[in-house]
């Protein structure tokens, strides 16, 4: 239900890539980016069936080792970049959804979901941004630069114009998800995973991907769980502080980007990579790619992904927001998100635990029946949520329903992303491995915007006005469209909902969920968890 559990799957990462083995073509600099709280030790748990020689180079990978001055310096880097990194997603994944609820129809927050497009896609681009660059700048500054700079700028856009654009957002609804687009796609762009390869030293490599998590999720929970506890007003008043503004978090955020621009600029020089100009090319990329997607047994898998996490849409899109919109406080969604962090830290640990062996796939299968058991438990507490001021015994209720349903989520990611790496072909680096982590993240992100306007679609509405000269209550018009609540306003009515489409959306997609889970996904997955990894290999010997 939470936007955190949202955040875990929509958002994957090939950060597996800092661990393997040096590619043959590019390895997508700017790989998906799942923000899952494994650490390098379970990553390494989790290629243990890797080929022989990645197996040696992860464990001498993780061997204990003493850390430079020049390695601190470089993972501190690491971290502030990918935390630049972070900050667009929280503000687009999380709070800002929020904060348009209040204004927008779910129809117009579909619209503003496509802004979650960019990371889904990014494998589009990528091979660009891995093989095109300036030498005399350096192959990843060269991208880095240019878009931190462009991100603070268009931070500083929208903090300008945050009045205009948010008073009323019905308005500006395609401009909102213009912007916020721009923003994730040049953050998508950035480009810090590859310089990890130059920046940290062969024997400290392991640490990108620790890095990553760390940078990646503290600029998330700032833009989001910080963000909107600070930005809430009740929070501000309970314990008297000033409240923090989207247009003040948007500026001190660009100050952020643009020093730390300046930082890599003039004082942080980057290293030099051996390229072979033979084979690291755009078309050399992509012909791998189209490559891959033929083999039969990755098509089927592609399949899987692609309608896998339709089950449970209907809970990570909507329920939050429902929850909102029942009189659950935003600074109280914020406390139970933060609450939920660290236990996924130890739900990662012991799913990497689970995840290792020859059946990687065991536990990501066996975790679908509690997710869907969570989203149909969500929708009976939507339905029967309690009118506001909550309990504290509903609130712990609601804080233990979020851990458990995240999870499970957290399992399900340990246990794709071990297969992914068990399956993926070392002879491409992180190519195979961003391929699959494309379509799993796509499988997360297309059904939303259909999700949200069919809450729309199927919700049924009318404009309740009652006549100043006596008690008749008279029906005017609908109340579903953002043009049929405009005209209740203005005639003095109010919006009253006869049904709600969030019950038959959820109904739809628990439905599809397990009939899918049942006749295709469980037979399918089985089947290929069972094939030699050769025959996941384009030539096949």
């Amino acid at each position: 239900m939470s936007p955190l559990a949202s955040f875990h799957k929509k958002v994957v990462s090939s950060s597996f890539d800092s661990i393997r083995i040096s590619p043959r073509v590019p390895t997508g600099s700017s790989s998906e980016i799942e923000l899952s709280l494994l650490s390098e030790e379970e990553r390494t748990s989790a290629g243990r069936d890797l080929q022989d020689g990645d197996t040696q180079f992860l464990a001498d990978a993780t061997k204990k080792t003493v850390m430079s001055s020049r390695d601190r310096k470089a993972m501190t880097l690491l971290i502030i970049l990918y935390l630049i990194q972070g900050i667009p997603l929280g503000l687009a994944l999380g709070s800002v959804p929020f904060i348009l609820r209040e204004h927008l129809s779910y129809s117009q927050l579909g619209v503003f979901a496509l802004s979650n497009y960019p990371y889904s896609l990014k494998l589009l681009w990528s091979p660009i941004v891995d093989s095109t660059f300036l030498p005399s700048i350096g192959r990843r500054k060269s991208w880095i630069i240019p878009m931190q700079l462009i991100i603070g700028s268009l931070m500083l856009y929208i903090a300008a114009n945050v009045g205009r654009l948010m008073e009323n957002p019905a308005d500006n609804i395609y401009e909102l998800t213009f912007v916020f687009t721009s923003l994730v796609l040049f953050s998508a762009t950035q480009g810090a995973s590859g310089w990890a390869l130059t920046l940290l030293s062969q024997e400290n490599l392991s640490y990108a991907s620790t890095c990553q998590t760390i940078g990646l999720n503290t600029g998330f929970f700032a833009s989001f769980t910080v963000f909107l506890a600070l930005n809430s007003e009740a929070f501000a008043e309970r314990w008297g502080i000033p409240r923090l503004t989207l247009s003040t978090y948007l500026r001190l955020c660009s100050l952020l980007c643009f020093g730390v621009t300046f930082w890599l600029t003039f004082f942080e020089k980057e290293g030099k990579e051996s390229l072979d100009e033979s084979e690291m090319t755009v078309t050399s990329v992509y012909k791998t790619i189209w490559n891959i997607c033929k083999l039969k047994h990755v098509q089927a898998l592609i399949i899987m992904h692609f309608f896998a996490k339709i089950g449970f849409q209907a809970n990570e899109a909507v329920t939050s927001l429902k929850m909102i919109e029942k009189g659950l406080g935003r600074e109280d969604l914020a406390i139970v998100v933060l609450i939920d962090f660290p236990f996924q830290i130890l739900g990662g640990w012991f799913a990497a635990k689970w995840s290792s062996g020859d059946k990687p796939l065991r536990p990501w299968i066996w975790a679908f029946w509690p997710r869907l058991a969570f989203a149909f438990v969500s929708t009976l507490i939507v339905y029967w949520f309690p009118t506001p001021p909550l309990s504290y015994g509903f609130f712990i209720y609601l804080i233990i329903h979020t851990v458990l349903q995240g999870l499970a989520s957290t399992i399900q990611f340990v246990g794709i992303s071990a297969f992914h790496t068990r399956i993926s072909d070392p002879l491409i680096g992180g190519t195979y491995m961003t391929l699959l982590n494309t379509f799993t993240n796509l499988g997360g992100t297309w059904p939303k915007y259909f999700v949200l306007k069919g809450v729309d679609f199927f919700s049924e509405a009318y404009c309740e006005v009652k006549d100043a000269n006596s008690d008749v209550l008279v029906r005017a018009a609908e109340c579903v469209s953002d043009h049929g609540k405009e005209v209740c306003t203005d005639i003095n009515g109010e919006c009253i909902t006869e049904r709600d489409g969030y019950y038959y959306v959820s109904a739809i997609c628990m439905t599809f969920g397990v009939l899918f889970l049942g006749f295709y996904i469980i037979p399918t997955a089985r089947k290929l968890q069972a094939l030699p990894v050769y025959k996941w290999r384009i030539n096949p010997e």
